[in-house]
């Protein structure tokens, strides 16, 4: 769709197109968590997501498929904005690959580039179908747009067990919050992506426009030429103009208000349906653990092994004396104990147990503790167990019976809570077909585990239901509505147990927090994070950070939580049908749109 000759200007002009792609697809990754702490662009702060800085360079994409010149050309950029996007997401891979998991560099790198270049050719193919199917209306181009690129961010989230870290959306946390508790983050990346096409049409049509002015004769499309619409509407800039009618420009104006927050009342529109459920407090625990020591007998377990029984005691005595911050539930981050239960004995569990117990105090202590569960017979799991003080004196009744204080202990009774994770992470936490050789390569110490249910029933502590996920299962809103079905026993608080000390101090630990704050914003319900090495928060329904610990750092988060009650409508419709009512619609978008353009094709008779 370039109209230039060919040759080397044309050459020279993809090239400069090429280029402005992977800086797009750079910029869209850094919206999603600005990753400089010393330099920042105007609107960004180092750390936070910028959705300004998101759909802009998305718009950057949609100039260069608007001049790429034909099906292959608009692939390959969209292939090389996409693979840039992914790669500077999250190249935080290479820290657990290389520096903890004992890869080559080099082959680390690959990894990265290869997973990146893999999951870009989702969007290839949308660049490609956009392309050849572009209708003439530049309201119908734009929602095609829309479509076939979330559509893209849907299937991979989806297929192949998904990993949708990084889709556009989570860069719209602050800028579309109204949105994510009726369309949820695929529906937010939708309207970024309508934003992002009227913009860069905005922009073509003003050089168009100068273009015009300063040169005469002014260069005009001629009917039948065979340019493709997506071209000629963009240059031509004739006829109905950017928006065709005064009515559309209407609409347009009322998306742009409505995406770009609207009044309190539309802010607040999402969650009309919720109210607060009462308030929880909590001593969220950030152990602070090397990654590189953390499953070490002599530094690591030994650390965890003392400091956080330290910490539970200290929530107990506080509650025995009545103190104002003694907390109602203690929470330990993902694998906080780094050993299966029978692996550590009744000299571990005994005090532990005994002060969980809590004869005598008003207001008891709960504790929910990431640990590996299972046995080489039955399979293991990343799990959480919860221990509130009936089940603890239960476990420290069945421990007196023991004789033998090294003999192994089975803790597991019907008193405890026990969550077990049910999206596992590829290559750490199950291995994929034919490519054992690949994680033999590493010196990870977790392999297979067994998946968990989905929709497991919340834990009740301290008049609170607490929906537990651990670790990037809070990258699923889909699979977290589950457990909204029957809205009587939905969660009212949603806690997630996290260790991505695998990943260093990087931007990987802001991008998790702004995917929790988005959760937190679909579900309408406050969530709890306690990690290992950051971002340990309370978060509130409205997507809020109302408390974090610094990261890196060991120590405890005090705070108080409101539950919240009722459901939105993100939660009403995914827990009934997924993320199928956006499929649905964006496949319908497609094919209407597509099927329209034919039809105006066909000669008339």
């Amino acid at each position: 769709m370039s109209q230039l000759p060919p040759g080397r200007r044309a050459r020279s002009g993809a090239a400069v197109w090429a280029l402005l792609c992977l800086l797009a697809g750079g910029l869209q990754a850094a919206a999603l968590a600005w990753p400089f702490p010393g330099w920042s662009l105007p609107g960004t702060a180092p750390g936070q997501p910028c959705g300004w800085l998101q759909i802009a360079s998305l718009a950057v994409l949609v100039l260069a498929l608007q001049r790429s010149g034909g099906v292959g050309r608009a692939a390959w950029r969209g292939w090389l904005f996409a693979t840039a996007w992914l790669v500077g997401t999250f190249w935080w891979l290479f820290v657990s690959m290389h520096t903890y998991g004992g890869l080559a560099a080099w082959m680390a790198v690959l990894a990265v580039l290869a997973l990146a270049g893999a999951l870009a050719l989702y969007y290839a193919l949308a660049a490609a179908l956009l392309y050849r199917w572009a209708p003439v209306s530049r309201s119908a181009q734009a929602l095609l747009f829309a479509a076939l690129w979330t559509l893209a961010e849907l299937a991979r989230g989806r297929w192949l067990t998904g990993f949708p870290w990084g889709a556009g959306g989570y860069a719209q946390v602050d800028l579309m919050a109204a949105w994510a508790p009726l369309v949820g983050v695929y529906g937010m990346g939708f309207g970024a992506a309508l934003l992002a096409y009227a913009l860069a049409s905005g922009v073509a049509w003003v050089g168009a426009a100068l273009g015009y002015w300063l040169s005469s004769p002014a260069r005009r499309s001629v009917p039948g030429s065979g340019i493709p619409p997506l071209m000629a509407r963009s240059t031509a800039f004739q006829g109905d103009g950017l928006w065709r009618t005064a009515s559309t420009a209407v609409v347009w104006l009322a998306l742009v208000w409505s995406l770009l927050g609207g009044g309190e009342a539309w802010r607040a529109y999402g969650q009309r349906d919720t109210t607060s459920a009462g308030t929880l407090r909590v001593w969220l625990l950030q152990g602070n653990v090397a990654q590189d020591e953390k499953f070490e007998a002599g530094t690591g377990v030994a650390q965890a092994l003392a400091w956080y029984p330290q910490q539970i005691s200290a929530a107990v005595a506080a509650a025995k004396a009545g103190m104002a911050n003694a907390p109602q539930l203690v929470v330990a981050p993902e694998t906080a104990l780094p050993l299966l239960p029978q692996q550590l004995g009744p000299e571990f569990w005994q005090p532990l147990l005994d002060g969980l117990a809590q004869p005598g105090v008003a207001v008891p202590v709960s504790t929910l503790l990431g640990l590996p569960l299972g046995s080489f017979s039955q399979g293991y799991t990343n799990s959480a167990w919860g221990l509130s003080p009936a089940s603890a004196a239960a476990a420290r009744a069945q421990l007196t019976r023991t004789t033998d204080p090294q003999a192994p202990v089975n803790l597991v009774s019907d008193g405890f809570y026990r969550y077990d994770k049910h999206h596992l992470v590829p290559f750490g936490e199950f291995i994929p077909p034919l490519f054992r050789w690949f994680i033999d390569l590493m010196r990870i110490p977790l392999g297979d585990f067994n998946r968990g249910t989905l929709g497991q029933a919340p834990w009740a502590v301290g008049g609170q239901r607490l929906a537990t996920n651990i670790c990037y299962e809070d990258l699923f809103g889909e699979e977290l509505a589950a457990s909204f079905r029957d809205p009587a026993q939905a969660p009212t608080v949603l806690v997630n147990l996290s260790n991505i000390a695998w990943f260093g101090d990087t931007v990987a630990i802001d991008q998790h927090l702004h995917i929790s704050r988005l959760r937190a914003l679909e579900l309408g319900r406050p969530m709890l994070r306690a990690t290992n090495t950051g971002a340990t928060a309370v978060i509130d329904h409205r997507g809020v950070v109302t408390h974090q610990l610094p990261r890196l750092t060991r120590d405890r988060l005090e705070a108080t939580v409101q539950g919240r009650s009722g459901t939105t409508p993100y939660a009403r419709w995914t827990a009934q049908w997924g993320l199928g009512p956006l499929w649905g619609v964006c496949l319908v978008l497609v094919l209407l749109i597509a099927a329209s353009r034919r039809r105006a094709r066909l000669p008339h008779g």
